[in-house]
């Protein structure tokens, strides 16, 4: 562990591992807040959070299980997000733009195909897929959490698996609330809490949520996260951005290492997860029988395992 704790040499040992990487836009120039934990220049992997809007904080679970692994992680808000810049300019929330910021930040710390693992979860696989098909050459391995590769398929899963088993009268008190735009009213996240956040974002009650996701959920940028993915978890809005989003059929063009985690409990189809791994020339597939969509909570020793697995295997 000595070498995985010696820093010495690195250029952001006085901030303790953080560096704010400037981000070029058609808007100007902002800064984006990213920081590493470890050292290790044979494998170093950039971790990209969900939301749109949300923030790293809730991937902290890490911290449990990466450093013993001598893993050199990089915890990353996009822009918009937590501690980097929030510029209120809507034409920025687009992914086209997000996956040009993926390549900045990569750049900027030095991220290359000897070392480079990129890790998106939910949203963040989404920005991960799409970064995969346009730069897999700077690519060691790439991880997907918990996203299907098909926004229309991962709508169905929501209409016609997991919706059946909610209180229906409930059910449609929260699709009247959306499609009166009352969002904003706190019953409806009590009801989505109720009905969908604990049975299928993390199985735990509200209450015992770790604070990382406390914190993060807190934190999310509506801006962002109404504009491309909807109001809430269950399914994407047909007028968000993301709506028609559908990569499955390119997959095969992914051709490094690829880990596609999904769970039992997920918000997200886990046998189409699985058949993505398939679909993937070099795709393997972790499931966690006891997670959800959070699964690095709610069944962390399957989810950490497999991942160090993976890590260690390339």
């Amino acid at each position: 562990m000595g070498s995985y704790l010696d820093y010495t040499g690195r250029d952001d040992v006085l901030g303790g591992g953080v560096r704010m990487v400037p981000i070029d836009t058609a808007c100007g120039q902002y800064k984006v807040w990213t920081k590493r934990i470890g050292n290790n220049p044979r494998l170093r992997m950039l971790l990209l959070h969900g939301g749109p809007g949300a923030t790293h904080e809730y991937l902290e679970a890490c911290d449990s299980f990466l450093p013993a692994a001598e893993v050199e992680y990089y915890y990353y808000d996009q822009l918009g997000s937590a501690w980097s810049d929030q510029p209120d300019e809507p034409s920025l929330w687009e992914l086209d733009r997000f996956v040009d910021e993926v390549e900045q930040v990569r750049r900027a710390l030095g991220l290359g195909k000897d070392n480079f693992v990129l890790y998106g979860q939910s949203w963040g696989g989404i920005l991960a897929i799409e970064y995969a098909l346009r730069h897999q050459e700077h690519l060691r391995a790439l991880v997907i959490s918990n996203m299907m590769a098909d926004v229309p398929a991962y709508n169905r899963y929501a209409e016609e698996v997991l919706m059946p088993e909610m209180d229906q009268a409930k059910l449609a008190d929260i699709k009247a609330m959306e499609a009166s735009g009352d969002t904003e009213n706190p019953r409806y996240m009590e009801l989505l809490v109720e009905q969908h956040y604990i049975h299928h974002v993390l199985r735990m009650p509200v209450e015992d949520w770790p604070n990382p996701v406390q914190r993060a959920f807190a934190a999310i940028n509506p801006a962002i996260y109404v504009s491309m993915q909807g109001p809430s978890e269950l399914g994407i809005s047909a007028d968000a951005k993301l709506a028609k989003w559908s990569r499955f059929d390119d997959l095969a063009g992914i051709t490094v290492p690829t880990l596609v985690i999904g769970a039992r409990y997920d918000t997200m189809d886990p046998a189409h997860m699985e058949r993505m791994a398939e679909r993937l020339p070099a795709g393997r597939y972790l499931h966690c029988p006891e997670g959800s969509h959070l699964a690095m909570y709610d069944d962390q020793r399957t989810y950490y395992a497999g991942l160090v697995d993976f890590l260690h295997s390339l």
